[in-house]
């Protein structure tokens, strides 16, 4: 299979508008637009990333146009497609990059079934997978990106996508979209990292996406076996706490935290059932990151 890396801009501004090809964890994604605003934002932060240069047959097959003229009265707006079908609403204009990274997460979300979706952060270190799965709004983006910035391999901040049958954690590794006050806060713990355009004003509020690890991209298909599952919640002024859980309890909370967990029927059971038995299991709350990232390390070290 011939391969090249995403390199400048306006070179991939050329690729993309007949069609970019390219991997992303185990899946390949056909993307094609005109927009700058998708292209310049996507060279930034997915820079390296293998592009496939051989006729693939594409997981999913996506577009980020421009919306029709009728709609102007509401300001220049972009669509997201999927097979040629808009599944959600458009988007300013300005906001096509982060419309084109939710609209990737909706595909996955909805039709990658051949694998058990968690909602959670992924990270890897000596061949054993930290997941942390949460809520929205239970810092789980800002945490992964921390620990990805501390020695772990990141795997996915959205995805914890675990290969049936098998207990293998598969990564994802993909532009880590941070909110609001965290977006501060992991330029300040990570100044290392790099992160795209604050988008202001979307739907989710002040968003910016980090460039995932170069090691992280290069390593994309290699999964890992799980070791750890912690659930994170951030806590305004909370004391850092962190409290061991019984498997029973941890997979129940799992459960709740699937995209496709019940759609499995018997085979999800089995997978999330596995999976528990594999990992310790606690749950964490934190306010201080720096203090989450040290208790994550101790939990690491020692279990």
């Amino acid at each position: 299979m011939r391969t090249e890396r995403i390199g400048d801009g306006a070179e991939l501004h050329r690729l993309a508008a007949r069609g970019l090809l390219y991997r992303t964890g185990p899946f390949i994604i056909r993307l094609q637009t005109r927009l700058r605003e998708v292209t310049d934002t996507f060279a930034r932060i997915y820079l390296g990333t293998e592009v496939l240069q051989d006729p693939q047959l594409p997981h999913f097959c996506v577009r980020v146009t421009a919306s029709s003229p009728l709609r102007r009265p509401w300001g220049a707006q972009s669509q997201f497609w999927i097979d040629d079908i808009p599944p959600f609403e458009p988007y300013p204009r300005t906001h096509a990059f982060p419309l084109l990274e939710w609209g990737i997460n909706w595909c996955i979300g909805t039709r990658a079934h051949r694998y058990l979706l968690l909602h959670a952060g992924a990270l890897e270190r000596g061949g054993r997978a930290l997941l942390l799965p949460a809520m929205p709004g239970s810092g789980k983006s800002t945490l992964s990106t921390a620990l990805a910035f501390r020695g772990w391999r990141f795997l996915s901040d959205e995805f914890g996508v675990i290969l049936p049958g098998a207990a293998t954690v598969v990564p994802l590794p993909r532009a880590i979209p941070l909110k609001n006050r965290s977006i501060q806060v992991i330029r300040d713990f990570a100044p290392e990292a790099v992160m795209g355009p604050v988008f202001e004003k979307t739907r989710k509020g002040d968003v910016a996406h980090v460039r995932p690890p170069h090691d992280s991209l290069a390593r994309q298909l290699e999964g890992a076996a799980p070791g750890w599952i912690v659930f994170p919640r951030f806590r305004a002024n909370a004391t850092t706490a962190v409290r061991t859980l019984a498997r029973s309890e941890a997979f129940t909370r799992l459960a709740q935290n699937s995209f496709n967990y019940r759609l499995l029927g018997e085979r999800g059971f089995l997978d999330l059932a596995a999976l528990v038995r594999a990992c310790a299991c606690f749950s964490l709350d934190f306010s201080d990151l720096d203090q989450a990232v040290a208790v994550i390390e101790d939990l690491a070290s020692s279990t």
